[in-house]
């Protein structure tokens, strides 16, 4: 279990990037995430260019659990190799989120940003 409180994420001034980027803001010493896992997270998401918050496990004071094999390609690629009690950041361009814009999805067409507290890994 990690004591991380709800993260802020910060007003990107640099243009969006156009392939999936990492940052560990704080490296977990628990169990990696393997491919294909079922994670236990908190996460914060935020549009890229407005910054405005589109979903937070934080919100509902509740974790969530699912398989990675369920989520956008951004999660499934980026969670893997985090260690439980870690913090990651995920800029996700469309193709790593939803899609490019007009693909049916209220985001598509848009770089998200993803705060995610790795929890526990089954």
């Amino acid at each position: 279990m990690t004591n991380l409180e709800r993260p802020e994420i910060e007003p990107m001034m640099e243009p969006a990037p156009t392939v999936l980027t990492l940052k560990d803001i704080v490296v977990g010493e628990g169990a990696e995430a393997p491919v294909g896992a079922e994670v236990e997270v908190h996460y914060l998401g935020v549009d890229y260019d407005s910054g405005e918050e589109f979903d937070s496990s934080w919100s509902r004071d509740e974790s969530i659990t699912f398989p990675l094999n369920r989520l956008i390609k951004g999660w499934q690629e980026g969670i893997p190799g985090m260690k439980v009690g870690g913090r990651r950041m995920l800029i996700c361009p469309p193709e790593y989120a939803y899609g490019p814009a007009g693909g049916g999805h209220a985001l598509s067409g848009k770089t998200l940003v993803f705060v995610i507290d790795l929890l526990g890994v089954k």
